[in-house]
């Protein structure tokens, strides 16, 4: 009779999820394919829980939930649709665990209350109306990344941190944490092995493969309210926020500035073109005689010519641009980006040219750092840069100039047409919509902690 009925409550469980999903899809049609990918599956204990595959939970907290407010369910399905969309649960494995997790609550359930969708109004946004003004104010962007950093930097204790979830709370997230193993040992899904390391039981997709399947996902949602929300106006802020920032392309320096070299001569042995054999053979045949000596010189790729240009606009801030000049030298006076003798200038810029220094070798670069000063603070036009540029390469002050680097806001004149050199227009990632470039332009995104 117990089995009857445990299994009555998760048949009845189960109707309630579907008709709580299919009330969000008839209210938020861009979510169709999220909130349709998960499979079903009842647990004995915790809370409603995923790891993007399986949507698991538990029979009797869903109906009693129902039974007291049905629209706390459909509030906690669109929690986790809304973790899922986001990738919370791919987060970075050396974050601190309690920290990331109050801040995927917060950014999901202020998404949620952004949307005004009367479907998913429950008790906790009066709970919540306190902290989420609070964080409002002191992150302006509730996205999870900076939610966390705010924590992080105000060294929340993980006492805290739970006393905020528990305003917040919907589901566990302890599976995002697990190994495969693990998950298949507590919930009968992932994969296990065998002593031989064949698979025993695979039962859901591949955290890359999951990752992957909500990435095409969440890149979808994007563009179906883009192409179609902002023309009802309909849709919530925060939202958007999240998705473009969950969707915005990551960038490693190091490797955008490779992009830059050229081939040309560096004084070095090339191990590819030198022949051991016959080099040994010489040793042996004339006494200490080598019979080939190893090539001094080695064609590499570095970065020989090149212009840094730096907006100073009243709207830039100065710690970051020479962040940004400090960052920018540190890569290139490696070895492997830089030759010995280079061509390199750097123009500062408001609504004219303000400053334009040449350097010529890593000394020059180190003795302009120990003086450097933002000069201007006007207003910003970006053709001077590119008018002086051209001029340069007409005196024949540029041989192979391969391109040029624009710190900026991106609030600006830009030139009409495209220069003859790649450019990239380089922002730091705040709390403000970053505009957008020409379509000849490389638009480049990086965090404040990349400078």
């Amino acid at each position: 009779m117990e089995e009857k009925q445990l299994n009555k409550a998760e048949k009845l469980a189960e109707e309630v999820l579907i008709l709580s999903r299919n009330t969000l899809l008839v209210n938020l049609r861009f979510l169709d394919a999220a909130l349709s990918q998960f499979e079903m599956k009842p647990v004995g204990e915790s809370s409603m829980l995923t790891d993007g595959h399986f949507l698991m939970y538990n029979p009797k907290r869903v109906l009693s939930n129902f039974k007291h407010q049905k629209e706390t369910v459909v509030r906690d399905y669109l929690h986790i649709v809304m973790h899922c969309v986001y990738r919370h649960m791919f987060m970075d494995p050396t974050l601190d665990r309690p920290l990331w997790d109050l801040a995927t609550d917060i950014a999901v359930e202020n998404v949620i209350t952004d949307l005004g969708l009367k479907a998913a109004t429950s008790f906790r946004e009066g709970l919540q109306a306190k902290d989420s003004a609070k964080f409002k104010k002191e992150c302006k962007m509730l996205t999870a990344e900076k939610i966390y950093a705010y924590l992080k930097s105000n060294n929340v204790d993980p006492m805290t941190a739970t006393d905020i979830r528990s305003r917040f709370y919907a589901d566990n997230h302890e599976i995002w944490y697990m190994t495969d193993e693990e998950k298949a040992a507590a919930y009968g899904i992932g994969q296990s092995f065998d002593e031989q390391g064949d698979g025993v039981n695979d039962l859901t997709l591949s955290a890359v493969e999951l990752n992957a399947t909500w990435q095409k996902i969440a890149e979808r949602m994007q563009v179906d309210i883009e192409t179609f929300g902002k023309q009802r106006g309909d849709i919530a802020g925060g939202l958007i926020q999240n998705l473009k920032e969950v969707n915005r392309e990551k960038y490693d320096y190091t490797s955008f500035l490779k992009k830059f070299a050229v081939m040309g001569e560096a004084m070095k042995i090339n191990d590819d073109e030198f022949d051991y054999i016959f080099y040994t053979y010489g040793l042996k045949l004339y006494d200490k005689m080598p019979l080939i000596e190893p090539l001094e010189y080695k064609e590499v790729k570095r970065i020989k010519e090149f212009v840094i240009a730096i907006d100073t606009s009243g709207s830039v801030v100065g710690e970051q641009v020479q962040a940004f000049v400090r960052k920018t030298y540190n890569i290139l006076k490696s070895t492997e980006s830089f030759f010995s003798k280079i061509n390199l200038h750097i123009i500062q810029c408001d609504a004219d040219i303000q400053e334009h220094i040449k350097i010529t070798n890593q000394d020059e670069f180190d003795e302009y750092l120990k003086t450097m000063q933002i000069k201007g603070l006007g207003g910003t036009d970006f053709r001077p840069v590119f008018e002086k540029v051209d001029e340069l390469i007409k005196n024949k002050e540029f041989r192979n100039l391969k391109g040029l680097i624009y710190f900026t806001d991106g609030y600006g004149v830009f030139p009409e047409r495209k220069p003859d050199y790649d450019t990239a227009f380089v922002f730091v990632k705040d709390d403000y919509e970053i505009p957008d470039v020409p379509p000849w332009a490389i638009k480049l995104v990086l965090e404040q902690n990349d400078i």
